[in-house]
């Protein structure tokens, strides 16, 4: 059979199991548009769902009325003009052959947090847990809380519902984006919607879309293997093209509003349904929501990338680029991604390794619109889940206040490298966000490396000059590189005057180096 009828038939089965999840006559819309909801303020809205082939559909809210009409696979979608005015509550009307009300929506900022454990863990495992919860009265703050679902092909529904923050429903939410978003509600006096879509364990890879990995060239070799997989699978369905055909018959056949006849059991498993496979989250846990009016994404993750050093730069591009065009958001097309660096933690193994990542993380930054927020100072050595998730909401919530809703005269960075000049047996360093230079504990600058052309770095001394930091070592007389923090153990108290740390870097770029290890 040609490559061209495989694809036809993997097409063809998505379609169809698709048709077996959505394919009812009644007006229907995603778990994500329902009662207790926050719409993104200032952007417009897109509102999509289900319904019979060809049927017209209403959607009003407050004075607009926008209408659309299902297409032939029964998917219909309307865009409402943006509302520029925050709060609520407010009512929706969707209409078509039955009829919808949404109520109790609110207008304000919209934030989803998506990642690993770190990003998973609750308010209820988090520091100071039980006060927490109780104080934790926000009825203008809503929660929607994806469950772990992965798929093959892209999803259309979750079952997940928006309610209100509470003592009640606070406590499994993710605790990074909740106090993330209890600060923005504090600090803009906003309503704030939170989805939680996060998995503990995941790489970065099952999260990309496979927009994502077609932009980034240097990631040609996962798009090559996730296509190896596809076809591969093509392949395999090819046997049951007879009874693929026959099931869509059924369900063409099938009366309106009648029981779907059951999906064929001996279909080969998709090779991308899963936590662990390229794009697998992304289809069952992200494009669900897909296009719902957001403001912005969090992330925390990369302890399951350990070891991918600039790689993870890279994947990280490519789920920037991915979300954003999947989302094609009018007015908010490059939306803002926000992420936590790594926490130092005992990974064992080259305790270089996570430096590389912190270093991938750092080169993110040069992607428009991202934050970072650095974390080296919230540590739990021998546990990879530091508890006090308040500080890193906070800082992200920095990010956010500055730059996306620009709040004046706040520091939302610790220092960054800016660049190194060598003076004599000194290494001087200049840093970005560097007003303030000082220790954060009160104690000697820790965690500096100083080499020489023979690339062995060896313990240094450092001291803040102004807004540099001038480092030596005995036996340097010629100073070459500079690392700080390069360690995974290292937890190094540079700050600013914010208090904020500055993030590990190093000035050079050998593989050969050796590597100061204390």
């Amino acid at each position: 059979m040609m490559k061209n009828e495989r694809w036809r038939i993997l097409a063809a089965v998505g379609v169809l199991l698709a048709g077996a999840a959505t394919g009812r006559a009644d007006v229907r819309l995603p778990e994500v548009i329902s009662n207790n909801m926050v719409l993104q303020k200032d952007i417009p809205l897109p509102i999509w769902g289900w319904a019979a082939a060809g049927e017209e559909v209403t959607v009003t809210l407050g004075s607009s009325t926008v209408k659309g009409t299902a297409d032939g696979a029964g998917k219909w979608k309307v865009v409402l003009p943006a509302v520029k005015t925050a709060g609520g509550p407010h009512e929706m009307i969707v209409k078509g052959k039955n009829e919808i009300k949404v109520s109790n929506i609110l207008i304000g900022e919209v934030w989803a947090g998506s990642g690993q454990s770190n990003m998973q863990w609750g308010v209820n495992s988090s520091t100071n847990a039980p006060q927490e919860i109780a104080n934790a009265k926000f009825p203008k703050i809503r929660l929607f809380m994806i469950p772990l679902v992965p798929a093959g092909t892209p999803a259309e529904q979750v079952n997940a519902r928006w309610v209100e923050c509470s003592p009640e429903t606070v406590g499994g939410s993710s605790a990074v984006l909740y106090f993330f978003g209890r600060e923005l509600h504090q600090k803009l006096d906003l309503p704030v919607g939170l989805i939680t879509t996060a998995w503990g364990g995941t790489r970065i890879q099952p999260w990309i879309p496979p927009q994502g990995y077609t932009a980034i060239p240097e990631l040609q070799a996962e798009k090559t293997e996730m296509l190896g997989f596809l076809n591969d699978y093509a392949n395999r369905l090819v046997s049951h093209a007879d009874a693929i055909k026959a099931y869509g018959e059924q369900i063409k056949a099938a009366a309106p509003g009648a029981p779907l006849p059951a999906v064929p059991q001996n279909l080969p498993g998709h090779p991308l349904n899963s936590n662990y496979q390229h794009t697998g989250l992304y289809n069952g846990m992200i494009h669900p929501i897909v296009p719902f009016g957001i403001r912005g994404f969090l992330w925390y993750q990369g302890e399951s990338n350990n070891g991918q050093g600039m790689h993870y730069y890279q994947l990280q591009r490519g789920l920037i680029e991915g979300w954003r065009s999947v989302w094609n958001q009018e007015g908010n097309r490059d939306f803002p991604f926000l992420f936590a660096q790594l926490a130092p933690f005992n990974y064992g193994g080259d305790p270089t390794r996570l430096a590389g990542i912190w270093e991938a993380q750092t080169a993110t930054l040069g992607v428009k619109n991202t934050g970072m927020a650095v974390l080296t100072d919230i540590t739990t050595l021998n546990d990879i889940h530091p508890p006090n998730k308040q500080d890193v909401g906070r800082r992200l919530s920095l990010w956010a206040l500055a730059n996306t809703y620009g709040q004046p005269n706040l520091v939302y960075s610790g220092p960054l490298y800016k660049s190194m000049k060598a003076d004599g047996n000194k290494a001087v360093l200049s840093f970005n966000h560097a007003a303030g230079l000082k220790s954060r504990d009160g104690k000697d600058l820790s965690w500096w490396a100083i080499a020489g052309e023979d690339k062995k770095f060896v313990k240094a001394t450092a001291r803040i000059e102004g807004d540099t930091v001038v480092v030596t070592a005995e036996g340097v007389a010629k100073p070459v590189a500079v690392r700080f923090g390069w360690h995974q153990l290292a937890e190094p108290n540079l700050a600013n005057g914010a208090g904020l740390p500055a993030s590990p870097f190093r000035t050079d770029t050998w593989t050969d180096a050796e590597n100061y290890n204390p």
